[in-house]
């Protein structure tokens, strides 16, 4: 199955750090794969903004490099790189400064879309949009992206809002969480909202509780001094997993219109309930297969930042009461992996015998790897010899359901860089569900660190300290189990 591509209108982007490793990695690659897929137009550029003073050549062949590293063999057409990489300038600036302001203005053409992603520290924010105002760059119909962190807390986020909010409207800053441009949680809401199969049985009546897990094999090598800083719970549960949370929660919104799924997004946020000191399990990697601990790759020896978090999370409304949702995420962990379970409860009353091997059903949104879905049921087990129960799988990897190879879908930041382009927020983050995010948030940590609380170690490569099996186990439930 072939996937519709829509052109965008044509647009000027600015991408302020474009010399950065998230520019190298995935913005610029992306751009390239989308302008490879037909999705850009013939007039459309690409402006590269830092401080390193190079020409637009060097720059062009910093793109390319880009490209062959990080976009698969079978998708290089040398080209159509080259087409790519002469719609492709570059201009040094000073965020701070005065430098390169007036060349970049100069660059900006009328009558088309600008945009202007910072990929720069948060720092720098109120920097650039002063600055873009200042020098007439950006006009009413500007967009422009920042990354996370969006703050550290309650107040540097509202901080961080006022700041964009006195140079922006709302409806022109796109916070991105790549997490939602993946294709798995798009889906998610179509599961919900367009088919009437789940919708009736999603409720506590019917649901026992809920998991979702990030698990990484990596560990904060190289980012030791960013991480020490923010940890788990301000790194991964704030924003991704949160926005997870918010998914299978939400409320079904009017339209599948930007606000009115961000309405019903942060009326979740709203109703979840503080988290007593029992239900959260914090964790820090040991030393383990050669390698160093945490404590090795971060600035503070006697650090007590988590590279583990697992809580259990209540939802106060009709439609949740009683049903627990399980968040857990860590580093150097036993597999790669990122998923929701949705598990079922059992019928009231069994006709069969073979009441011991029963098994919940449960509903798997695989995010990584293997994008999909799966859908855990009893059947009969084939053969002689009675009823005999067992739970299969009805799988749905999407590569292979919609005929597409791995490589064909598109990554994240290609679909969300593209949204801003045709002006839809929905899938971005508004200051509102930000702050009430840190609202909740704030508390929990505050609440550690005034207790002086040291996270449990953990071996690497496991799943996690011992504790967080408790957490399940106290409640009759265990963790999924962590594979890639």
């Amino acid at each position: 199955m072939v996937s519709r591509v829509i052109p965008v209108e044509s647009f000027d982007l600015v991408i302020f750090g474009g010399t950065g490793d998230l520019a190298r990695r995935k913005i610029l690659p992306g751009l390239y794969r989308r302008y490879l897929a037909g999705q850009m137009t013939e007039d459309s550029r690409i402006i590269g903004a830092a401080r390193a003073d190079l020409t637009e050549e060097a720059f062009r062949a910093q793109v390319g490099a880009a490209i062959e590293q990080f976009v698969p063999k079978a998708r290089q057409d040398t080209a159509v790189i080259a087409e790519f990489l002469a719609r492709i300038s570059y201009v040094s600036i000073d965020a701070k400064g005065t430098g390169g302001w007036e060349a970049l203005r100069a660059k900006m053409r009328p009558d088309v879309v600008r945009a202007f992603y910072f990929s720069v520290a948060p720092s720098l924010f109120g920097e650039l949009a002063e600055r873009l105002h200042r020098h007439s760059i950006a006009d009413a119909r500007a967009r422009i992206v920042v990354e996370k962190p969006f703050g550290r807390d309650l107040a540097s986020a509202k901080a961080l809002n006022a700041v964009l909010a006195s140079h922006f409207s709302e409806g022109q800053i796109y916070r991105i969480d790549h997490y939602l441009g993946k294709e798995t949680v798009q889906n998610l809401m179509a599961v919900r909202f367009a088919n009437i199969l789940f919708e009736p049985l999603w409720k506590s009546e019917y649901i026992d509780h809920v998991q979702i897990t990030v698990a990484e094999t990596v560990g904060v090598e190289g980012r030791g001094a960013y991480y020490d800083k923010s940890g788990a719970m301000r790194d991964m549960v704030q924003n991704h997993m949160m926005q997870l949370l918010c998914l299978i929660a939400m409320e079904p919104p009017y339209h599948f219109d930007p606000d009115a799924v961000r309405d019903e997004k942060l009326k979740v946020i709203r109703a979840l309930q503080p988290i007593a000191p029992g239900d959260i399990v914090r964790g820090q990697y040991l030393a383990g297969g050669g390698e160093g601990g945490y404590l090795e790759h971060c600035e503070d020896p006697g650090s007590r930042t988590e590279s583990y978090i697992a809580m259990k999370v209540a939802i106060a409304n009709w439609r949740w009461q009683g049903t627990p949702f399980y968040l857990r995420t860590g580093k150097k962990l036993r597999a790669r992996t990122s998923e929701i379970a949705i598990t079922f409860k059992q019928p009231p009353h069994s006709i069969f015998d073979d009441a011991e091997g029963w098994k919940e059903n449960v509903l798997v949104i695989r995010l990584q790897p293997n994008e999909g879905m799966e859908l855990m049921m009893m059947i009969k087990e084939p053969g002689p010899g009675g009823m005999r129960l067992m739970q299969v799988p009805l799988d749905m990897a999407f590569a292979d359901a919609l005929g597409v190879e791995a490589d064909d879908v598109p990554d994240a930041y290609e679909r969300l860089i593209m949204d801003v382009i045709r002006g839809n927020q929905t899938l971005f983050m508004r200051g509102d569900e930000v702050e009430a995010a840190w609202a909740w948030t704030d508390p929990i940590i505050q609440g550690w660190e005034g207790r002086g609380e040291r996270p449990q170690g953990y071996d690497a490569g496991s799943t996690g300290p011992d504790d967080a099996l408790m957490l399940m186990h106290r409640d009759g439930r265990r963790w999924r189990e962590i594979k890639g």
